[in-house]
């Protein structure tokens, strides 16, 4: 007993160390990110702008260009890492869940330099998923450093994310929480903990440093009356309908660039001149980079419905092209940005229909952007513990709830259980779905089958067969011919009620004409969905769809096995 009590007490204090690390880790690699951003900002806004400086028609055109080589830049990077582009969050998910916490430090230093560029020069794009990435891959490094196992590995790379994202917003509340529901897929589990220890230091280490996370500038004192939650039940609708058609659209846009045979060089510059031309149009509202300043006029009730909707559809167009064209950069300020400026404007009409209410449409504001982000990500706890951190404040938490919650299901509805971040991998090939926890998409057919498996001839009887059942145990066996080609299967089922006189018949006369098989490289997930549409117990594994040749067997059994095992793999107990 007292050795037990001493390993576990060994364990867990390795895990608190290693958690604390990455904190510290997590938000050291935020700070140096937000830096290089503030330094980048200053050379093409503060020195770069004043030289091409040039008004026409009112416009400063001078605008245009800022973007434009900016993006000029990260093509340079793109060209030598192409796994840069977008926002690094589903590249977590995939290096937690498919990888064993495994993130490449070139990768880990080339996006960050190329997401500080495209912020910095105006990219419609934001710094919380980046920073996230950053703190992620520093802490899968600080891993692989100490040999650490592959289950610590992938905590700490999700203690990472989680310590970046609470410093970006002085949220570590929120941040534990969206390591959870984004990359555990809402698995809460002991490893809260680590998570939420990782979270916390994160965030003194950004703000012992920075003293200000985050430049979101929110009303003291807001709140809302009893009467209004079926006009925040409406935003959630409106919002969650939004951030589903918004989550296709940006990959739709990605696709156009994709497809359009553009050198993959000129690709980011297009995408940064329609970012310099939309901003330009908008200089002083935040269309360049994050958004904050536009969010603060949103939420101090200083920009009109039209332009609220205006400034709302802008965004969404030049964050598209932002991450369509390749460029580096998160979407997460940007989807605040917009559910902020529509909820506002829903706010606002609300308030001019119902005088008597009393409407605040600052409390729609966040409302909508708290509807609009679980959308996108499907993560709303997440949202609504970040806006209750940031107002420092419980009165607007029945609203947020109520909008953020319908959001998340509006949206899950139209985009089938994806979000913006497993839309990615899916179109990478990973079978991702939120809200439960990937194990048996994990594990490969080829790990867990049977590799000399027992098997029939079609020239054998129903007898032998039966003799086979008792001798082995099994219920079922693929049919092999000369070659060793799958041509069937045949089990207890077919063999039951039947007479000596048909027992005495050859195998070739009773196969399936319907059966499923399965390849070494398809997922376990894969092999027991087509377990149970075909009603087996067994699956051959077949070689390749051409040869058809057995090379194993897999079972429920052997899923199942496999399911407890990765399931036991995916928490520190």
């Amino acid at each position: 007993m007292a050795s037990e009590t001493g390993a576990y007490l060994r364990k867990w204090g390795v895990v608190i160390v290693f958690s604390i690390l990455a904190g510290i880790v997590g938000g050291i690699g935020a700070i140096a990110f937000r830096i290089a951003i503030g330094i980048v900002h200053e050379l093409f806004f503060g020195k770069l702008l004043p030289v091409v400086s040039y008004e026409l028609a009112g416009l400063n055109v001078g605008y245009v260009l800022l973007p434009t080589l900016g993006a000029l830049v990260v093509s340079l990077f793109i060209a030598r890492c192409p796994e840069i582009r977008g926002n690094g969050v589903p590249e977590v998910i995939e290096a937690v869940i498919f990888k064993g916490g495994n993130i490449p430090g070139k990768f880990a230093v080339l996006k960050t330099i190329a997401t500080a560029v495209t912020i910095g020069s105006g990219g419609s794009v934001g710094r919380e998923g980046p920073i996230g990435f950053i703190g992620a891959s520093l802490t899968s490094i600080l891993a692989r450093w100490f040999n650490l196992s592959r289950e610590m590995r992938k905590l700490l790379v999700t203690c990472g994310l989680a310590a970046g994202i609470a410093g970006t917003f002085n949220t570590p509340l929120a941040g534990a929480m969206f390591a959870l529901e984004v990359v555990y897929m809402g698995a809460f589990s002991i490893n809260l903990v680590p998570i939420f220890i990782a979270a916390v230091t994160g965030n003194a280490v950004t703000m012992a440093v920075l003293e200000r996370a985050v430049e979101i500038d929110i009303p003291g004192g807001i709140a809302h009356t009893l009467p209004e939650l079926p006009f925040f039940f409406m935003t959630g609708l409106i919002l969650g309908t939004l951030a589903a058609f918004y989550a296709r659209f940006l990959y739709r846009v990605a696709d156009g660039f994709s497809g359009s045979g553009i050198p993959e060089t000129i690709k980011p510059v297009i995408g940064g001149l329609g970012v310099g031309l939309l901003g330009m149009l908008f200089p002083a509202y935040g269309i360049f980079g994050i958004g904050y300043e536009g969010m603060r006029m949103a939420f101090y009730g200083e920009l009109a419905v039209g332009l609220l909707v205006t400034l709302g559809l802008v965004k969404m167009l030049a964050t598209a092209l932002t991450v369509g064209s390749g460029q580096s950069g998160g979407v997460f300020a940007p989807s605040l940005y917009i559910g902020t400026m529509f909820g506002a404007a829903f706010g606002a009409i609300v308030s001019s229909l119902f005088p008597s209410l009393g409407a605040n449409p600052a409390v729609y504001a966040l409302a909508g952007m708290a509807a609009f982000f679980s959308g996108m990500t499907q993560a709303p706890l997440t949202q609504i513990l970040m806006v209750t951190e940031l107002t420092r404040s419980y009165a607007v938490l029945p609203a947020v709830m109520t909008s953020a919650t319908m959001g998340f299901l509006t949206a899950r509805f139209f985009l089938g259980g994806e979000s913006i971040y497993t839309l990615k991998l899916i179109r990478k090939g990973y079978r991702v779905k939120t809200g439960k926890p990937v194990i048996l998409e994990t594990i490969s057919v080829g790990e867990i089958m049977t590799r000399e498996p027992v098997y029939v001839t079609p020239e054998m009887t129903l007898f032998e067969v039966e003799h086979l059942i008792g001798e082995t145990g099994h219920d079922c066996f693929p049919v092999v011919d000369s070659k060793g080609r799958v041509v069937g299967i045949i089990g207890v089922k077919d063999i039951l009620k039947k007479s000596s006189s048909l027992k005495r018949m050859k195998v070739r006369r009773f196969l399936r004409r319907a059966y499923g098989i399965t390849y070494p490289t398809e997922t376990a997930e894969e092999a027991l969905e087509k377990l149970m549409a075909y009603d087996q117990n067994l699956l051959p594994v077949v070689e390749s769809p051409e040869s058809r040749k057995l090379v194993g067997v897999i079972t429920k059994r052997d899923i199942y096995r496999a399911y407890y095992r990765g399931l036991e793999g995916m928490y520190i107990d």
